[in-house]
């Protein structure tokens, strides 16, 4: 039998060979490679057909780094969105980082399918870390699982899920049962995340409320069908149950999901997880992505006013 060559060196064996490639080929051989979640890779392929789109499907090796520099900008002016408005700094990023990525990796010197790299002569926007803000109080959580409650008890189980164990929306929509699975002790129940962002693996424990409510659950369900989700939503359903109780518990705040990852991660802080924990638990690659959480935690803790006060308190009173 002959022995298979990496996918890199066939293209540059093919390359040398002056067999030409289509942009579709070029596109599918990049996301084959790509070492991403299967939600990251359906979003890299929308992205760089609505960037093809822009060009009019002009080949990809005569992009120049102009045309994306005005795609960019159209973005961010809202010209090339398709609801005609202004595209935030972390849309926008989102939709050039594919394109980046595209770029180079054809342009790497094994590569060769692209004689340079144009992207980079294209700056990503600035983003702005606004997530401070975005998280539920104790007092709003509790409103929010009494919704939920009312809706229905799978609503309520997804909402419980996302507060407690902080999920991204497409690790809860592919979470399936044969996920789950006690530890050696049989004291605690254990949830791999199969397809967690970057395509890593993590694994995340399940409290034992939680556990219960999930054993409930699954009692109601037929567990023998060929779908072994536990809930049998897609990413933008799930984001439609908690966009529904953000408007019926009428907060003055339109919460999604990802809040609710937010609102896990300041609760386990405030209550004296370590970073490190929740690092892990919420599966960041790196810890100064996590450490953003602790400028939120240590604004409701003790602040610099408060010991001025107890400094001055006899002359207060």
């Amino acid at each position: 039998m002959l022995k298979q060559e990496p996918l890199t060196t066939q293209i540059s064996i093919y390359n040398n060979n002056h067999e030409s490639y289509t942009d579709e080929q070029i596109i599918e051989m990049f996301l084959a490679v790509c070492n991403r979640s299967k939600y990251t890779i359906r979003n890299y392929k929308l992205a760089i057909e609505r960037f093809r789109q822009f060009i009019s499907y002009k080949a990809l090796s005569e992009v120049t780094w102009q045309e994306i520099e005005v795609y960019k900008i159209g973005l961010i002016k809202g010209f090339c969105s398709k609801q005609k408005k202004p595209m935030s700094s972390a849309t926008v990023a989102s939709f050039i980082a594919p394109l980046r990525s595209l770029y180079k990796w054809g342009s790497d010197p094994n590569i060769k399918l692209f004689q340079i790299n144009p992207t980079s002569c294209v700056s990503t926007p600035r983003i702005t870390v606004n997530s401070g803000n975005h998280y539920l109080t104790k007092q709003e959580v509790g409103h929010l699982l009494d919704q939920l409650k009312k809706q229905r008890f799978r609503d309520y189980l997804i909402g419980l899920t996302f507060v407690l164990m902080g999920l991204r929306v497409s690790e809860l929509s592919s979470m399936e049962w044969g996920h789950f699975a006690t530890d050696v002790t049989e004291t605690s129940v254990w949830l791999t995340i199969m397809d967690g962002k970057g395509g890593k693996k993590r694994t995340i424990k399940v409290p034992q409320q939680l556990s219960e409510l999930f054993m409930e659950y699954a009692k109601s369900r037929d567990t023998s069908s060929e779908d072994q989700r536990v809930f049998l939503l897609s990413s933008r359903q799930v984001e439609r149950v908690i966009q529904k109780a953000s408007k019926q518990c009428n907060l003055g705040k339109k919460f999604t999901p990802h809040w609710l990852r937010h609102t896990n991660a300041t609760l386990a802080l405030l209550y004296g997880a370590s970073l490190q924990q929740v690092q892990q638990n919420l599966g960041h690659s790196h810890i100064n992505t996590t450490q953003r959480y602790l400028h939120t935690v240590e604004q409701l803790k003790k602040a610099a006013p408060d010991f001025v006060q107890d400094g001055l308190s006899e002359f207060l009173k």
